[in-house]
């Protein structure tokens, strides 16, 4: 690996982080959305490849902005630990996903510990497929990601290849994992696998945690009767 992706220091409560290759995120089922559709705080659990939480994370965001602005609103997402301590804060501006509108497509900043920003996931404009880059504080390209032609999950997972900088290789994965007919039907409460390598910088593990939420909005999140997305197209 290369020492580009080795970690320079380790935010407090992401030490963790240095001992593992994988994170499992799971959404929470809202039941209140399911049954109205009516537009809820996202709420996930972080795991372990055991299956053993690690952290928690809840969206902060009004109702209105929830419930007008769909997937593409703003909003600020806390992670916390086992204690309660958030080690993790996410900022997402309001931006659009369409390829129409280069622009002023997604991002989000990640900061651990709040306030000290590590890096940000930025959306790259593409015609037809999903493309992300992982950029350092300085805003500098250290990762990029590519997803399918059409990210719709049905029946299988849905994989968004890790690349490094400069490579033409995967070094690791970020996948949307299928539920089960009756979970994906009628709810968006969404599993992810991420997989990187074990010596990548802490920073850029915690940076594709919040690259995998990025992209559960972009592409799997519905908002009121609306489906979800399967393409940079909508």
């Amino acid at each position: 690996m290369e020492n580009s992706f080795r970690s320079t220091g380790v935010p407090p409560g992401l030490e963790y982080l240095t001992q593992i290759d994988q994170i499992l995120i799971h959404q929470k089922m809202e039941l209140l959305e399911a049954i109205t559709s009516f537009e809820t705080k996202n709420r996930y659990v972080i795991k372990n490849s055991l299956g053993q939480e690690i952290y928690t994370a809840k969206e902060d965001s009004d109702c209105c902005t929830r419930n007008c602005c769909g997937p593409n609103r703003m909003f600020e997402m806390k992670i916390k630990d086992h204690s309660g301590q958030e080690v993790m804060h996410l900022v997402k501006p309001f931006r659009c996903t369409s390829c129409f509108w280069p622009c002023c497509l997604q991002e989000m900043e990640v900061q651990s510990p709040p306030s000290t920003t590590i890096g940000y996931v930025v959306q790259n404009w593409h015609p037809f497929k999903p493309k992300l880059s992982i950029l350092g504080a300085a805003k500098e390209t250290l990762l990029t990601i590519e997803g399918p032609f059409c990210a719709c999950s049905c029946c299988g997972d849905v994989d968004f290849e890790v690349m490094g900088k400069d490579s033409d290789q995967p070094i690791g994965r970020i996948s949307k994992q299928w539920s089960g007919l009756i979970k994906e039907a009628f709810t968006d409460s969404d599993n992810f696998g991420i997989q990187f390598p074990m010596d990548l910088d802490v920073k850029m593990k915690a940076v594709l945690m919040g690259a995998c939420i990025l992209i559960d909005f972009m592409f799997f999140e519905r908002s009121g009767d609306s489906d979800q997305r399967c393409s940079v197209f909508g």
